[in-house]
């Protein structure tokens, strides 16, 4: 997707309305920018093609999605089978490595293992990155699995963790968060939900002894985020998929912004203090 260029009058609309980021560098304005599943509306999601190419664009927020194929190889895929992205059916849980070896995307990239992933970012500090456990479906993680992956996941996040990076194990699912939390207290979790933010969304975070939630920007209030961070939360919002669920999270004031156009999104982010200092 060609980056967006937006007229100078919606610009400053916009910065007048927010008149608090007016004093912010292009650096630490407004929140971080998340490239969801490595730029899912911009390239193919999940493909170190989308990760690599945001990451040259300047952007150092991402979020991927975590499986464990049937001999406990940790794969980067979202879906619960390979149908919708891949040229293979199925889930990657029922498959081996071997099994896999020969799959590729719709346009024929390979399919993403998270060590591959963790070592492109290996040498590459100041990265946030958001591992989400993909483990909902019971079928394919019964409680007899859940172990097994946070146990390979947290090790193969923090083995090539640079200096100065966060890693955030993220999830829908309890069970994954409860379990990285009882294999390291310090390791930063998040739980997610397909809501806004809410007072039940805030204290279902803090029961489980998280300081970080995710909710959907749609329905969100700025009331309900002042009051997340008055009960000490990091909030992140989802979906991003146009300009205005930016310009929104700015006005939520919001710490990230998980978006499928990150590329552009960093483009509108780069104008707003330049358009400010004017």
């Amino acid at each position: 997707m060609p980056h967006q260029r937006f007229p100078l009058a919606t610009l400053l609309i916009v910065v007048c309305c927010l008149t608090s980021i007016t004093s912010l560098s292009a650096a630490d304005q407004g929140p971080i920018i998340v490239a969801h599943r490595g730029g899912a509306y911009e390239y193919e999601e999940n493909t170190m093609e989308g990760f690599r190419a945001c990451y040259d664009r300047g952007i150092r927020g991402y979020e991927t999605d975590i499986r464990m194929t049937k001999d406990g190889v940790l794969v980067v895929l979202h879906d619960d089978s390979l149908d919708r992205t891949h040229q293979a059916t199925g889930p990657v849980e029922e498959k081996t490595v071997d099994e896999l070896a020969e799959v590729v995307t719709k346009k024929g990239q390979k399919l993403l293992y998270l060590d591959e992933l963790l070592e492109f970012f290996a040498d590459k500090p100041g990265v946030y990155l958001e591992l989400e456990m993909k483990t909902k479906n019971k079928k394919l993680y019964p409680d007899s699995r859940i172990a097994e992956y946070c146990q390979k996941l947290h090790k193969a996040a923090t083995a090539q963790q640079p200096a100065g990076s966060t890693y955030v194990f993220t999830s829908f699912d309890e069970r994954p968060l409860k379990a990285i939390h009882e294999i390291d207290a310090k390791a930063p979790f998040m739980l997610i939900a397909s809501k806004p933010c809410s007072t039940e969304f805030i204290e279902r975070a803090k029961a489980l002894g998280t300081n970080r939630m995710a909710c959907r920007i749609e329905g969100t209030s700025r009331a309900a985020i002042e009051e997340a961070h008055k009960n000490g939360m990091i909030v992140s919002c989802w979906p991003g998929r146009a300009v205005n669920d930016y310009y929104m999270a700015l006005g939520l004031g919001i710490e990230v912004h998980c978006t499928d156009i990150p590329t552009v999104i960093q483009s509108v982010k780069e104008q707003l203090p330049e358009v400010a200092a004017k």
